[in-house]
């Protein structure tokens, strides 16, 4: 039985005590926050449950072994440092840390101590994601042609990130999970509508070596709440919808051919031909997400093994993101990545 304890009971913080008290192997000993009235709703929902308003009496406590950080991002690096340095494991709120150095200092404390460190890629275990990267992995969907991804709501608003640290993050742990290829180069353009705070709109392209481009919009000012994503290769089409409540996956039988003439010296003798096949929507598991994810974190934790979204996956999100918010302050120059995806 592995003991849990989760720092932060805001707006998520709720999920992942809820998802690890009921996951087999785990049992969740302690609850830390600086309000009092969630403190409340933890011992009111959890009589059993321990409540603390100190992130470092939760830490030291004997009995809890792993340690769930889900609080402001700027918190993250100090707390998943503190807990790793007193022999916890530690599962983190995304994104992993506030830069790729912070990253780095954590993936060294976990290998001093010997512990692991997880990064919470949530999409990464919802059963749609798994699907996609499924399709991907077979040679059904064929080359990767193209990522198009919309992510927009009105709100939150965060005081400490910008949109594309809040939302983008959920489309580029998807991409980093699904595509085999890592990105070159990364531009972003984006604006801040409100006065003092960052960027609430923003514009991401991702490019790499070959035919893959990929795109993301993500916007806090949008009257409607969209989660679309189209993934395009040379085979078939894939429309992931997350709001759909039956059919988030839709893989499309569509895509070009070209047809060369025998006078390749003309250009308009290369013809495009369309393929328009039938669309069918894969059977998906229903569990949620999260607790997919803690049972999986669990698991790792008892048999040694390594996380899929681990730490190196989490440095890779962020060096993306570190290098998008160089471009936009240079107003959408690219800014090139080493291979592996980072800068």
């Amino acid at each position: 039985m592995i003991g849990v304890g989760v720092i932060g009971y805001g707006y998520w913080g709720p999920n992942l005590v809820r998802n690890f008290y009921e996951t087999p192997g785990a049992q969740v000993i302690a609850v830390s926050d600086l309000r009092p009235d969630r403190l409340k709703l933890v011992k009111d929902r959890y009589p059993t449950v321990n409540v603390t308003n100190s992130h470092q009496a939760l830490i030291e406590d004997p009995k809890v072994e792993a340690v769930v950080i889900a609080t402001p991002v700027a918190t993250h690096f100090e707390l998943a440092l503190a807990a790793l340095q007193a022999g916890k494991h530690v599962l983190v709120e995304k994104p992993l840390a506030s830069s790729a150095q912070q990253v780095l200092r954590l993936i060294d404390a976990a290998e001093k101590a010997r512990r692991t460190i997880m990064v919470e890629h949530t999409f990464v275990y919802t059963s749609a994601v798994r699907k996609i990267r499924e399709l991907v992995d077979d040679g059904t969907v064929g080359d990767l042609y193209y990522f198009d991804s919309t992510r927009v709501n009105l709100g939150l608003f965060q005081y400490d990130v910008n949109v594309l640290w809040d939302l983008a993050v959920h489309d580029l742990s998807i991409l980093e999970y699904v595509a085999s290829q890592k990105p070159v180069a990364v531009s972003a353009t984006g604006l801040a509508h409100v006065p003092g705070r960052s960027e609430n709109v923003a514009f991401l392209t991702l490019f790499f070596d070959g035919p893959l481009i990929a795109h993301v919009h993500v916007n806090w000012l949008s009257p409607l709440k969209v989660r679309r994503t189209l993934v395009g290769g040379s085979k078939k089409m894939i429309v992931y919808d997350d709001m759909e409540q039956s059919e988030k996956i839709k893989v499309y039988d569509k895509g070009i051919t070209l047809k060369e003439s025998a006078n390749r010296e003309n250009v308009y003798d290369v013809m495009v031909g369309y393929r328009m096949g039938d669309m069918w929507a894969p059977n998906l598991d229903v569990t949620e997400a999260l607790k997919v994810e803690a049972a999986h974190f669990v698991k790792c934790l008892a048999n040694g093994e390594k996380p899929i979204t681990d730490a190196e996956a989490g440095l890779r999100v962020v060096e993306i993101l570190e290098a998008a918010s160089e471009s936009l302050r240079r107003r959408g120059e690219p800014i090139a990545l080493r291979p592996n995806g980072g800068r």
